[in-house]
Order: structure tokens, then sequence, then C-alpha cells
């Protein structure tokens, strides 16, 4: 009987690939395949006393729970990570099997197979991806701390800088000579391409990253065109070149990120003033009824793209040839960051360019599902607009700037933390709010806003002035009920600009 049972099994299982056993429902070892003899180097007239209810390894786990359940219910059932005394002989890494469990019936007789399968390459694999996966989650996480860090370390520096380039420019220009003017214009000029390159190259980072996050609301298409529109007229003008418009749409409504609209469009304006030396600028503005787009077509007569370098356009730190790098300004980032902006967006930029005749760029934009009409209108910045601002600021340098540029329009009255909440509630002098937030104290400045808002009585706006660029981290602030939030470095033009939109 015993010979026949050995030969049954004998014939199904000695030559299969994978190492197997055979046990009785006692758990007395019958049987081993050849791959079993040859992994660990038994056969079955040296393991004639094992029983796999005795196995020490096995006593130590759950795993002889498992196994016991499968032969007193006659059920198949797969351990995940199995092993036991007589695997853990192999003199190599710790081995990991899955082994199947499964009952047989020969001659009346109950028999139970365990077949196992070495997964310990699958598992380590497995255990280094996952090792890769988190080290690759740290790298993202001290990169994007690495960004932020480095742009409150740059920004706010940098505002300083060129807020005052700009304030000695204009309060020195009729006081020095012409080559001091000279002088005067290549700092605050030097200044403000250092501050768009940085801005560029960490808003990029942050794209490519997968860390910039939008921040959707309904804004109305047109007013803003035209702002942007009279941020590039004097350079126009300066260098003769005839900027037109074609826009009778009086309200576009669209579902936007501000903030990557108003750089998109100032990147694509920019360009065409760059690259345009005679002739005009067209831009162009409309609905596309049929297909429920907003458009903007921004047209030149500029240097033009050649066909060849079309596919290269929006590639990152690219520019035409060698020569174009030397005539104009720019680090080849303004393109690739305008069309991820606009694609985030679900819209489109599409590119008609002929060399030597000029260039057509055509932005798309999703209609705003609201699609409600509204008056655009034109904001007058006047002194009556704002008469006192209430400042906080722990450290001095921003306020003093603020207090320059506003000089003309308003009385800045600045103070710290400890006294500030209660010369606030205190007064209704004051119609605005401005917190200057450095990153040590942005719990503290999110606490403060939320505490302005509920317990100021008058309800004042509160503005937020930071070099923090991050989305998610800025809407902490819209969250805690901030009205406005500038990002450093600032123009004298963003900041009345940033007022005007929340006093009017």
């Amino acid at each position: 009987m015993k010979q026949d049972v050995t030969k049954y099994f004998l014939s199904f299982y000695n030559e299969f690939a994978l190492p197997i056993r055979v046990f009785r429902r006692d758990g007395k070892l019958i049987f081993v395949n050849k791959a079993f003899i040859d992994s660990w180097g038994y056969d079955l007239s040296k393991l004639k006393e094992y029983n796999i209810f005795n196995d020490i390894s096995l006593k130590r786990t759950k795993l002889l729970t498992d196994i016991k359940k499968a032969f007193d219910e006659n059920i198949t059932t797969e351990i995940r990570n199995y092993t036991d005394s007589l695997m853990k002989s192999k003199k190599t890494t710790a081995p990991i099997y899955k082994t199947k469990i499964f009952p047989v019936t020969f001659e009346k007789e109950d028999y139970f197979i365990l077949i196992h399968e070495d997964r310990t390459e699958i598992f380590l694999a497995e255990a280094e991806v996952k090792k890769a996966r988190e080290t690759s989650k740290e790298a993202d996480r001290l990169k994007n701390t690495f960004l932020n860090v480095l742009s409150h370390e740059l920004r706010t520096p940098l505002n300083i800088i060129l807020g005052y380039s700009t304030i000695i420019k204009e309060s020195l220009k009729d006081k020095v000579s012409t080559e001091e003017k000279v002088f005067l214009d290549n700092l605050h000029n030097g200044s403000e391409r250092l501050f768009n390159s940085i801005s560029q190259m960490l808003e990029f980072a942050q794209l490519e990253a997968g860390n910039f996050k939008l921040a959707i609301e309904t804004v109305d298409l047109i007013p803003m065109l035209h702002f942007s529109i009279q941020s590039i007229k004097q350079q126009a003008l300066e260098k003769q070149i005839d900027l037109k418009t074609n826009i009778k749409e009086k309200s576009i409504l669209v579902d936007i990120d501000l903030h990557c609209i108003e750089n998109a469009l100032n990147n694509l304006l920019n360009n065409a003033v760059k690259f345009t030396s005679r002739g005009f600028i067209e831009v162009e503005a409309g609905i596309l009824k049929d297909h429920e787009l907003a458009f903007c077509k921004i047209r030149d007569s500029g240097v033009g793209i050649s066909a060849g370098y079309l596919e290269h356009l929006y590639s990152p730190f690219s520019q035409e040839d060698l020569n174009l790098s030397r005539n104009y300004e720019g680090n080849g980032l303004g393109l690739a960051i305008t069309k991820r902006y606009v694609e985030k967006l679900g819209g489109s930029l599409i590119v008609d360019s002929i060399k030597g005749v000029g260039s057509t760029f055509t932005l798309t934009l999703p209609l705003s599902k609201k699609m409600r009409k509204i008056e655009s209108s034109q904001r007058k910045c006047d002194k009556d607009g704002f008469k006192k601002i209430l400042m906080l600021d722990e450290f001095g340098e921003t306020s003093e700037l603020v207090k320059v540029f506003l000089r003309d329009f308003a009385e800045v009255s600045v103070h710290r933390f400890e006294k500030f909440m209660n010369h606030l509630i205190k007064t209704d002098d004051y119609q605005l709010v401005i917190l200057d937030i450095n990153l040590n104290q942005w719990n503290d400045g999110m606490t403060l806003c939320e505490e302005i808002k509920n317990k100021d009585p008058f309800k004042r706006p509160v503005f937020i002035m930071s070099g923090e660029t991050d989305k998610n981290k800025i809407n902490e602030f819209y969250k805690a009920g901030a009205a406005e939030f500038i990002i450093k470095p600032f123009t004298k033009a963003d900041l009345i600009e940033s007022f005007r939109a929340i006093l009017l």
C-alpha cells in the first residue's frame, strides 16, 4: 500500500518544477519531489520522523493554525509568506514562499499537497520599489521645501531692491546727469530682469513637479486684457510700434486661475513687443459661440519663427538660434510656462508664424458656466479711494516701501503683532488692513486673519503680502478670510491695482 501511494505521487509530481511535499492528515511527511530534494538537499529517508504539526518554526507563528484548518476541513488554502524549519536550512537569503495547500484522495485516504513557489526575489524587488517610492516622495518633499524657502529668501530682498530702485529712478529723474540716468535705468532694469527670471524658474519648477494648484474663479476677461495691454503701451510707444485693439465684446466671463492667465497674457504681449522692432501689434478678443470658447489673438509684424523651430517653441530654456539669444533678453521659459498654464485651465495656445513676416498667437479658454454678463468698468485710482491703512509688519522692511508707494494716496499706520488687534478693534479710521507675513509667521498670520474677519466690527478687507508662491498655502489665507494676496516682489502699479480691486 505504501509503495502504491509513493508511486502515485511520484508519477504525478516528481518532475514538477516547483518543490512539492505530500502529508497525511496526521501531519506525517510521505513524499518529496526532485525539486524539493535539489533545493534543500533532503530526501525522504532523512525525513522519516518529520511531522508538520511538530515543526518548531511553524509553532512560533499562526501559520500552523491555517495548516491545521486546511487538513481538518479538507479545504484548499494559500499562505503567502510561508516558511518552516526545513526551508530555513537553505544557506541563502531567507526564502519567502507562497505555498498552496490542497487535498487529494487516494485509495480512500486523504492526503495534502504543499506546492512551494519561491517569491523571495519578487518580494525583495517589491521592497526595493517601495523604498524607491518613499525615497522619491522624500526627495519631492525636500525639493518643494527648498523651492518654498528659496522663494521666500529671494523674493523679499528683491522686493526691496526693485521697489526702491523704482522710487529713486522716479524721484531723481530731473536731478541727475544723463550718465547717472543710465546708471539708474540699468539698476532698475537689471533688478526687474532678475525678478522675472527667478519668478519664472520657480513657477516652472512647481509646474513640472506637479505641485501647482489652481484657484479657479469666474473672471471677466475684457478688463484683464485691457490692463495687460496698458502695461505694454509705453514700450510700444518707445519703439514706435502701432498698438491696435479689436475687442467688440463688453464682457467675456471665464472660469480661470487669475494668476495663470495674467501671466500668460503678459508673456504673450511682452514677447510681441520684444520681437517686433517696427510695424504693429494687434490684440483681438471675442467668443467662438459654436465651441463655447473665449479667444484672444495677438498678432505682430516681428521677426517671426521658422517652420523648423515651431515644434521646439514650447520647450523650456529654448531660443531659436544663438543670434536671438544674444539680441533678445530672456531665459526661454515664458512660452513654456504660458502653454502649461493655459492647458491646465482646459484651453489651448496655437501659433501661426512666418519667418521675417510676423506671428499670431491664439489663446482659447472655456467660457464660464455661469455665463452671466457683468458691466466692465474702468477703475479709477484717486486719493479718496482709501484714506488710512493699518499694517502689520514685524520687521519694518516692507511697510517702509508700502508707505513710499502710497504716500500720494493713503496714510499707512504700522504695528507689530502684540499691539495690532487692540488698535484695530478700537478704531474705525482704517479702511484696509495689510498683513505682511513671513515664512516663520505663517500659522500666526492665518490665526490673526481669522480673528480679524470674526472680531472686526467694521468688516474691513484683509490684504496679505508674502513671498509665498505655493497655491495651496495661498488658498489657506483666502479660506481664513483674506480679500487679496499679493506676492513679493510687487511694483507700485501692482499694489495700487490690488487695493482698487478691494475698495471699489
